[in-house]
């Protein structure tokens, strides 16, 4: 016969509804009567039936998290993985979990988060990012479910989505900028997936600077690419083979940037002697470079965990008022950025 929580009461000499609190680990009970109580658990086998303690509250205790591309392809990159430790560190702490989204399209996504809204699989949304023209958003706004954006809304206005974001554009301003400062005119640029708002942003902040600059664009210095180690590759392949190459790179991803590097060595190019390079996210990977990466450090960890903080407000009061929340960025300088001199400009 299974055992029930008024077998576990009985062994711990608790009231049912004080094991009831103990499992919800309600902050009314103390610390030694939890510890009598899951004592008694233990010794008893029971194991508290979660999915009926949901029913019975409309709550899941779930999180959804909505990706970019499949969990496959996006774990490839640093960034996901710590921006979803962030993430789940502020859920333990509140007792919820984690549903990952697995669709490879936007097509798929959409209807994974669908399914998580109309089969009430989750309490709240956390979207790990924003693009062009795209189907959740304005579902999830139509349906009034809880959810917050990593990133910043592109086709409505931000005073109506509540969102957690760095000042990609200000970002991106700063490091063209920093490089220009260092003597160069030939600056490209190493973009991530077109329809992404932060690679919008990024772009626009790159040409204001050059602009501000006196340094007319060049479109062939501008290349869009996959945010992976193998887009990095592409993308300076596409660069190097320009008849005037540039001295100078602002690369979107510090992943990416990793690619750079590697095929920049197959191809005997120095960096920074002959190529400056400059990223973004600051992820370990840019640290363990060789030579280790002059980065943005977009803090990514706080990306997630204040996005939760967020959730939550938006899960107790579904009608509070949007707000955006801007993480600062800090430029980290290393050793892939250096002056630029006359052989570089003529190499």
């Amino acid at each position: 016969m299974a055992v029930t929580i008024k077998d576990v009461a009985k062994k711990a000499n608790v009231a049912a509804s004080t094991v009831s609190r103990v499992i919800a680990n309600s902050n009314r009970i103390s610390h030694a009567t939890k510890i009598r109580v899951r004592e008694a658990m233990e010794e008893l086998g029971y194991h508290p039936n979660f999915h009926a303690r949901s029913l019975a509250n409309k709550s899941t205790k779930t999180i959804g998290i909505i990706m970019p591309s499949s969990a496959k392809v996006a774990f490839q990159n640093p960034f996901f993985p710590e921006v979803i430790r962030g993430i789940s560190t502020k859920a333990y702490q509140k007792g919820y979990g984690l549903y990952l989204s697995t669709g490879q399209t936007e097509e798929e996504r959409f209807e994974e988060v669908v399914q998580m809204v109309e089969e009430q699989r989750v309490d709240g949304i956390v979207l790990l990012y924003s693009r062009k023209n795209g189907l959740i958003m304005p579902y999830l706004m139509k349906k009034n479910f809880p959810f917050v954006l990593i990133g910043r809304p592109y086709d409505l206005p931000d005073e109506e989505v509540t969102h957690v974001n760095n000042d990609n554009f200000k970002a991106a301003k700063m490091v063209t900028e920093y490089l220009s400062l260092l003597g160069h005119r030939q600056i490209a640029f190493i973009g991530g997936n077109m329809e992404y708002v932060v690679t919008i942003d990024h772009m626009k902040g790159y040409k204001k600077a050059l602009e501000q600059a006196g340094i007319e664009v060049n479109d062939s210095y501008i290349v869009y690419h996959d945010e992976l180690e193998e887009g990095g590759q592409e993308a300076v392949i596409e660069l190097m083979s320009l008849q005037e190459r540039p001295t100078a790179l602002v690369v979107a991803d510090d992943l990416m940037a990793f690619g750079v590097l590697r095929m920049l060595s197959d191809m005997g190019v120095n960096v920074p002697d002959e190529l400056s390079i400059i990223s973004f996210n600051n992820v370990m990977i840019s640290e363990l470079s060789s030579p280790p990466m002059t980065t943005v450090d977009i803090h990514i960890f706080d990306l997630g965990s204040t996005a939760v903080e967020c959730l939550f407000d938006k899960m107790l009061d579904k009608h509070i008022q949007p707000k955006s929340v801007i993480i600062p960025h800090r430029l980290i300088k290393r050793q892939s950025c250096k002056k630029c001199n006359d052989k570089t400009l003529h190499s």
